[in-house]
């Protein structure tokens, strides 16, 4: 049995959003930005939210996030000089893992160009072990649900 082909979204799917500007850099040879861009874009969204949320510190902080999946489908190409709106929510949360879903939006445009999403497990910094989620981050994300 074959799955449905994934459709794009519209923004009220998503709870939290970053804007994010494309660079020059960022195209390929044929006119729209690279797809391992993309990727780049669903870790800066949603690490920069855990961030300022205060539910992530990425230099001191004695448990981080490693990323075991990924995935995403393109709708509509995105190119540099275009800026992009990426809405963030969180899908399943278990004991150390989360399931972010991640949908990029063509600044002014309703339905997402691309979505996708990651699986991150928390672990401890020094021993890489997984750990349960810190009651802190728990409280972000289930903003995010």
């Amino acid at each position: 049995m074959s799955e449905a082909r994934p459709a794009p979204e519209p923004r009220e799917a998503y709870r939290a959003f970053r804007s994010i500007s494309t660079r020059w850099m960022d195209n390929d040879v044929y006119g729209h930005v690279n797809n391992v861009v993309y990727y780049s874009w669903f870790d800066t969204a949603v690490n920069a939210h855990l961030i300022e949320q205060g539910a992530l510190d990425i230099h001191h902080g004695e448990t981080v996030g490693l990323v075991i999946e990924t995935q995403c489908n393109y709708f509509e190409p995105i190119a540099f000089p275009q800026a992009v709106d990426a809405g963030i929510r969180v899908a399943h949360m278990g004991k150390s893992s989360v399931r972010y879903e991640i949908g990029l939006f063509i600044a002014g445009k309703p339905l997402t160009a691309a979505r996708g999403h990651f699986i991150h497990v928390y672990v401890d910094r020094a021993t890489r072990r997984p750990v349960t989620l810190p009651e802190k981050l728990k409280a972000v994300l289930e903003t995010l649900k």
